[in-house]
C-alpha cells in the first residue's frame, strides 16, 4: 500500500507544475519555430500569422488545430487584437520579445474566446453556469469528498475495534494474555491496526486535496462568472473600449479559466487513488472478518479517538515540576499546531512498553522537546515515565520499527533513515577519496645533518633574486678628459640609386654556343681519348 500510494499520489503543487509544463512543452516548438522564422515576404508573414493561431490553441489546449470551426474562431479573436498587418513589427522583435508577446497573445485570445461564448445569448445567468465549466467538469468526479469522508468514518471504526482488541490482549506492562490466541493472532492484529493506520493516514491526505479541489472549483467559477460580467458591462459602457483597458481584462479571465482546467485535472486524482488502495485494505477483511472482531471484543468497550483524548485531557504536565526536560504547551508555545511530530502523532511510550500497540497523543498533555525532536503522549503518566528515560525508549521504538518495516513509513521515520544513510555514504565516500602520505626522516642519521640545506626550488629561486637584486641596482660612470673623445659617433648616408639611360635602338652581340664531344670514354681498351669540337659559326 505503501509503495502504490508514494508512485501514485503527487502533491497538488507538483501536479500544478505538471500540467503547466505539460501546457507549455505543447505549444514550445511551434514557438520556436515562429521565433527563429525569418518571414518576409506577405504569403510568409500571413502563413505564419497562421501559425500563431496554432500555438495559441496547443499552448491553452482549447480545442485541436485540425478542426476548421476551431481555428476560423481562434484565427478571428487574433484578428481582433493582433491583425496579419502587424506582422512586420512582430518580425522587427528581438527573440526574448517575441516569445513574450506570444504568451500574452494567447491569454489575451483565450480571454476573448470565451468572452465571446457568453456574448448574444438570451439567459445571461444559465449562459454564465454552463460556460464557467471545463468539459472536463462537466461530468462529475466518479468518487467525490464525500464519499472518501464516508471511507474515512468506515476506516476509523475498523481502527478502533483493533485498538480495542489489541488494549484487551496487551497490557499496559506489555503481558500478553495467552489465552486470547497466542503469539500468532496478536501479530496478525497488529499488521492489521498498522495496516489500517496507514489507510486512515491516506484517507485523511486525500480527503483535503478533493475539499480543497472542490472548494477552488467553486471560488474560481464563481469569479470567473463575476469577471465576464464586469468585462461585459465595461464594453457595452464604452462604444470602443481601448486595448490599454480590454487587455488586462481579458488576461484575467484568460487566467481564472486556465485555473479551472488545471483543477478540472486534478479533481479526480483523490478518488481514482482511493480506489487504488482499497484492495490492500480488503486483504486484512480476509484474515479478520467483522464477525470475528466482535466475538473478539465480547464486551470490551470500543473507544474513539476523541474519547481518548477527552478522558487523557485530565492530566496535564507541568514545566515547573519538571525542569529536568523541555516542555511545550498549547497556548503558550508560538506554531503549536505546526511542530512535526514523532512517530507521526503516536505515543512512543505505548509504542516500546505495549509491544507495537499504537495510541494517538494528546497535544494537550504537552510536547516534550528531546534532542530538536517533539514527542507526544496518550496520558500524563506516560509523559512522565518517557521523560524519565527517553534513550531508552527512543531505541525500544527504533527497534520495534526495524522488526515492522511498514512503521517507518507510517511513522515517517524514512526521512531520518535516509539521512542517516546519507551521512553515512558521504563519511565513507570520503574517506576513500581521502589523500594519504607517509613521512620519512631526510637524514636518519644526525652527523650528516646540512644545517644550510635547502630542498624547496622556489626558496631557492627566491635567494637567487635576493643575490640578483635586479630592481634596484644601477650603473655609476665618471668623465674624464681622456674618456670624453671616445664617444660614439654615426653619420648620415644616401644609399646609391640605380641609373639607365635610354636610346632608340638596343645594340647587342651574339657567340658562338660551344659544343665540344669527347670520343673514346668507352668502348676501348686502348688508346687515349679524343676531343672534338662540334661548335657552330653564329651564321650558320
Amino acid at each position: 500500500m505503501q509503495i502504490h500510494f508514494t508512485r501514485n499520489y503527487t502533491t497538488r503543487r507538483d501536479a500544478v507544475a505538471k500540467i503547466g509544463e505539460a501546457q507549455e512543452s505543447r505549444g514550445r516548438p511551434v514557438s520556436a519555430e515562429i521565433t527563429q522564422s525569418q518571414a518576409e515576404s506577405s504569403e510568409e508573414l500571413n502563413a505564419l500569422h497562421r501559425q500563431i493561431v496554432t500555438y495559441i490553441l496547443l499552448s491553452s489546449g482549447e480545442g485541436s488545430p485540425t478542426d476548421d470551426d476551431v481555428v476560423q474562431e481562434a484565427t478571428a479573436a487574433l484578428e481582433s487584437v493582433f491583425p496579419a498587418a502587424n506582422m512586420d513589427i512582430f518580425m522587427k522583435l528581438l527573440r526574448s520579445e517575441k516569445e513574450q508577446q506570444l504568451r500574452e497573445l494567447a491569454a489575451v485570445v483565450m480571454g476573448v474566446r470565451c468572452f465571446n461564448r457568453v456574448c448574444g445569448l438570451v439567459d445571461e445567468d444559465a449562459s454564465l453556469k454552463e460556460l464557467t465549466v471545463p468539459s472536463s467538469l462537466q461530468n462529475p468526479p466518479k468518487v467525490t469528498s464525500k464519499e472518501i469522508e464516508s471511507e474515512l468514518n468506515a476506516c476509523q471504526t475498523l481502527v478502533w475495534k483493533y485498538t480495542a482488541v489489541l488494549e484487551k490482549m496487551i497490557s499496559t506492562d506489555g503481558v500478553k494474555d495467552v489465552s486470547e490466541g497466542g503469539d500468532a493472532p496478536l501479530l496478525l492484529l497488529k499488521r492489521a491496526l498498522y495496516n489500517v493506520r496507514q489507510f486512515e493516514g491516506f484517507l485523511k491526505l486525500l480527503l483535503t486535496d478533493a475539499q480543497v479541489s472542490e472548494k477552488r472549483v467553486a471560488s474560481l467559477q464563481s469569479a470567473l462568472a463575476a469577471q465576464l460580467k464586469q468585462l461585459k458591462e465595461a464594453i457595452q459602457s464604452k462604444e470602443g473600449l481601448p486595448s490599454a483597458e480590454a487587455f488586462p481584462l481579458f488576461k484575467k479571465l484568460s487566467k481564472l479559466w486556465a485555473g479551472l482546467q488545471q483543477e478540472a485535472q486534478m479533481i479526480d486524482t483523490p478518488g481514482k487513488v482511493m480506489v487504488a488502495l482499497q484492495p490492500f485494505l480488503t486483504s486484512q477483511a480476509q484474515i479478520f472478518s467483522e464477525a470475528d472482531l466482535n466475538e473478539m471484543l465480547g464486551d470490551t468497550v470500543v473507544k474513539t479517538d476523541a474519547q481518548r483524548m477527552r478522558e487523557s485531557s485530565v492530566g496535564r504536565i507541568d514545566p515547573e515540576a519538571m525542569q529536568d526536560q523541555e516542555w511545550l504547551l498549547p497556548g503558550i508555545t508560538k506554531y503549536f499546531n505546526e511542530l512535526p511530530l514523532q512517530y507521526n502523532g503516536f505515543c512512543g511510550y505505548t509504542l516500546a512498553r505495549s509491544d507495537g500497540l499504537l495510541l494517538p497523543g494528546n497535544p494537550f498533555i504537552g510536547l516534550l522537546r528531546y534532542k530538536e525532536k517533539f514527542y507526544i503522549f496518550s496520558s500524563k503518566e506516560a509523559a512522565e515515565r518517557f521523560s524519565h528515560t527517553p534513550d531508552y525508549f527512543i531505541s525500544m521504538a527504533e527497534e520495534k520499527s526495524k522488526h515492522c518495516p511498514e512503521l517507518i513509513r507510517l511513522f515517517k521515520l524514512h526521512k531520518q533513515y535516509i539521512s542517516t544513510y546519507s551521512e553515512l555514504r558521504n563519511s565513507l565516500d570520503a574517506a576513500a577519496k581521502c589523500e594519504v602520505s607517509t613521512q620519512t626522516d631526510t637524514h636518519p642519521t644526525e652527523m650528516s645533518l646540512d644545517r644550510s640545506y635547502e630542498w624547496n626550488e622556489w626558496e631557492l629561486r627566491r635567494e637567487a633574486i635576493k643575490l640578483a637584486d635586479l630592481r634596484t641596482a644601477a650603473t655609476h660612470s665618471a668623465q674624464t678628459k681622456m674618456s670624453h673623445v671616445r664617444r660614439e659617433n654615426s653619420t648620415q648616408t644616401w644609399l646609391p640609386k640605380d641609373d639607365g639611360c635610354q636610346t632608340k635602338r638596343d645594340g647587342e652581340t651574339n657567340v658562338p654556343r660551344p659544343h665540344v664531344f669527347i670520343a673514346g670514354l668507352r668502348g676501348k681498351r686502348e688508346g687515349g681519348m679524343e676531343r672534338i669540337n662540334l661548335t657552330r659559326g653564329v651564321d650558320e
